[in-house]
């Protein structure tokens, strides 16, 4: 009866620790869970910033202003401009 109650008790002893070993570790994974998610959303607020510069830096506007006063380009006159036809497929009559 005693050598059971020992066994019993080393059994439940090893539960008790397996149960706080596991705990421990849930825990730690949930820390390391919410410092990812905490970084994605910074990483989603740089992405969304970088999108508006990348807008910033297309605009139209900002392109020809570039290209006139530091490039010195121009629109040419209309009779300087020629309109190429598309190729045509080939295959159809």
């Amino acid at each position: 009866m005693v050598r059971l109650n020992l066994a019993l008790l080393a059994v439940l002893i090893g539960c008790a620790l397996a149960l706080v070993t596991s705990q421990h570790q849930a825990r730690k994974l949930y820390v390391e869970l919410q410092k990812e998610q905490e970084l994605a959303k910074l990483l989603e607020v740089e992405w969304g910033q970088l999108q508006l510069e990348q807008g910033t830096w297309a605009m139209h506007a900002r392109v020809e202003k570039i290209a006139t006063q530091a490039l010195g380009m121009r629109v040419p006159p209309a009779f300087r401009i020629q309109v190429v036809p598309p190729a045509a497929a080939e295959g159809k009559p």
